[in-house]
């Protein structure tokens, strides 16, 4: 029976922590990005974000934020979340759910810890920006 389920793999969408002047904290700080970098229109989008790792021999964990959006048009951005540089030093997991058409597609997405920072960054495809992206 297992055979029988079909799992859709997810293609050109990918996240992407983009740094970004903030005008409340005057500092450049980080900002999540859902990037559709397909053709097709992706609804019923839901991204559930969460923190977790080590940080001086004592674990560490984030509680968990919900995103929702109706959709993301086909080569296109949506900006998730800002995030907050000390927990920068921990893993930051977003787990992304959406249809396209009538299929459910999923993935977890995982910046590992400390690679959020300016050592890491490319350009990000539809921004033209740098940042790090996870796919």
């Amino acid at each position: 029976m297992k055979k029988d389920i079909i799992i859709p793999e997810v293609e050109n969408v990918f996240l992407a922590a983009v740094q970004e002047w903030s005008d409340d904290f005057m500092e450049k700080v980080w900002y999540a990005y859902l990037v559709n970098d397909s053709d097709f229109l992706i609804e019923s989008v839901m991204v559930v974000s969460k923190a977790f790792g080590t940080i001086d021999g004592e674990m560490k964990k984030t509680s968990l934020l919900r995103h929702a959006f109706v959709s993301v048009p086909s080569v296109s951005v949506m900006k998730i979340e800002m995030i907050e540089k000390s927990v920068l030093a921990l893993n930051n997991e977003f787990m992304l759910t959406f249809f396209i058409g009538d299929k459910l597609y999923d993935k977890k997405f995982i910046f590992k810890s400390h690679s959020i920072s300016e050592d890491f960054v490319e350009e990000v495809p539809i921004l033209f920006i740098d940042g790090v992206i996870v796919r």
